[in-house]
């Protein structure tokens, strides 16, 4: 996992591959003080978010109880690494019964910082950026859009999903007085560090950028890089190499392993390469 942290790139150490041993049964427990002291891999951060995707999905259709096979066949992650990776909220489930989806569903929104709402701000309101202010799925999941941003006039002041765009001029002054604290950029790659100061400027803490571009940020400020050419780059190796195995008669064996090391990447975050 790669992050962007100040004006330099670092690598997170993968504590997430650390042997695990099978965890006892006991009842699930939380203490919010000692859950927050933990160090949480990125990784194990990513999956939680897929568990809990999982979870709800469960939760809507009325189950109680899931079982840690159940659970992780449903997230694409091995057993193992799924009660390690729920040993980090203090919850072990309970032999012969599993865990209560209700209470995991709450650990994770407690540690993911669900429990209060995180206003977003989108920048760029052209294909992709039009998309994600229309997107219904991100209120309900505690990120309501609170304001959209282009340097068009023909864009600003018109309404998208029921917000007028404001000019990128403005983003300092209405994300403070909205309190925005996530700004998604959506912009071509020459105008993504500009509105990133402003984004900066205006308080935004986090940073989602889709432009093809490393941003330079105070320390403080935490960016996350979604490279869709990036992730379309890796499913072509991923043909490709399925491809050369069955060209060379080894589909057995071998693209059992590709499988195997396919699911892995998925258990750290569907597969999404963001940095």
């Amino acid at each position: 996992m790669v992050s962007q942290r100040g004006r330099r790139t670092r690598v997170t150490p993968d504590a997430d591959n650390a042997p695990t041993a099978e965890m006892p049964a006991v009842e699930a427990t939380a203490e919010p003080e000692a859950v927050r002291a933990k160090s949480i891999p990125e990784a194990a951060v990513a999956r939680l978010a897929v568990y809990l995707r999982v979870l709800s999905g469960l939760a809507e259709q009325g189950a109680t109880t899931i079982s840690s096979e159940e659970l992780s066949q449903a997230a694409g992650v091995n057993s193992a690494k799924l009660r390690k990776d729920l040993s980090y909220l203090g919850s072990y489930g309970t032999r012969g019964v599993g865990y209560e989806v209700g209470v995991l569903v709450s650990q994770i929104e407690r540690i993911l910082g669900l429990t209060r709402k995180h206003k977003v701000a989108v920048v760029g309101i052209g294909n992709l950026g039009h998309a994600l202010a229309n997107y219904g799925g991100f209120p309900g999941r505690g990120f309501p859009v609170e304001a959209l941003f282009d340097l068009d006039p023909d864009l600003v002041g018109v309404p998208v999903g029921g917000l007028p765009v404001s000019h990128l001029d403005e983003i300092p002054k209405v994300c403070a007085e909205r309190q925005i604290s996530i700004g998604v950029i959506a912009t071509p790659p020459t105008a993504a560090q500009s509105v990133c100061d402003r984004l900066v400027a205006g308080g935004v803490q986090c940073i989602l950028n889709f432009a093809p571009v490393v941003l330079q940020v105070p320390p403080h400020i935490e960016v996350r890089k979604v490279d869709l050419a990036v992730e379309l780059q890796i499913l072509s190796f991923h043909v490709a190499r399925r491809a050369d195995l069955a060209a060379h008669g080894n589909g057995g064996g071998d693209a059992a392993t590709a499988a195997a090391e396919n699911g892995s990447v998925n258990g750290h975050g569907n597969g999404m390469v963001v940095r």
